[in-house]
């Protein structure tokens, strides 16, 4: 059994460009988040995946494991799914280039479910966590989940989901690390994109819109994703007070 990790990496922000590479403690972001990713100790390999040859070369100079793939993927995962055509594994784990802060725990969990799942209807897990600030209920930029008695998948949204008209409700947070058995991955490749992930883009939808079953799996989010260069000031704090 083999299980690949990959973060992918494009250069082209519109908000951040070149965001991969941005310093932080005098590395550059995703050489911190790959050391998170061997750190979760359950991946048997980590990749870069980009398209843009100055990250390939930085990666190299840092002996970092790095793949160059098509510039013309319109979600991270498709990127993955490309690399998987590439390297040979069971499991292909989706991990976010722009969170350093990634904790190795969340890869470990929602990797491992993936890994002794057994059942054939689930093709992916994918992590999340409980919503505690209210304000993140309703800021669009904030994937809300909905789950099943069985933890699996029902709706992803970036409106407030559910709505709470019999009560209070507990809002959860999609987090931006998925897990693919070799089949879910291929799967997700080979079929479009539909009505919602098309109007929400929400790229989990691509599965789950086609009934295929998504795992939930609930971790404890210690991460900050870098979207542009105020929240690269806030990483660059924290991790220099850690």
């Amino acid at each position: 059994m083999k299980t690949v990790g990959v973060i992918p990496c494009r250069y082209q922000s519109s908000r951040f460009p070149g965001k991969p590479l941005a310093s932080i403690n005098d590395m550059p972001m995703m050489w911190h988040v790959y050391q998170r990713a061997l750190e979760s100790t359950i991946l048997d390999e980590v990749y870069i995946a980009t398209d843009d040859i100055r990250i390939q070369d930085v990666a190299k100079k840092l002996n970092l494991r790095v793949v160059m793939t098509s510039d013309n993927h319109s979600t991270g995962t498709d990127r993955v799914a490309q690399v998987a055509s590439m390297i040979s594994a069971d499991y292909y784990v989706n991990i976010q280039g722009d969170e350093p802060m990634i904790d190795p725990k969340a890869i470990y969990k929602t990797t491992l479910e993936i890994v002794n799942c057994n059942n054939p209807l689930i093709h992916a897990t994918n992590a999340y966590t409980s919503i505690k600030v209210i304000s993140d209920v309703i800021d669009s930029n904030i994937v809300k989940v909905v789950m099943d008695t069985n933890d699996q998948a029902l709706a992803y949204s970036r409106q407030p989901i559910p709505y709470p008209k019999s009560g209070t409700a507990q809002f959860n947070k999609q987090l931006g690390l998925y897990a693919f058995k070799k089949s879910g991955l291929q799967v997700f490749s080979e079929i479009s994109a539909a009505y919602l992930e098309k109007t929400e883009s929400v790229e989990m939808y691509r599965l789950l819109e086609h009934g295929y079953g998504i795992k939930m799996v609930h971790t404890v989010d210690s991460s900050l994703s870098v979207d542009t260069p105020y929240d690269l000031e806030r990483v660059q704090k924290l991790m220099m007070n850690a």
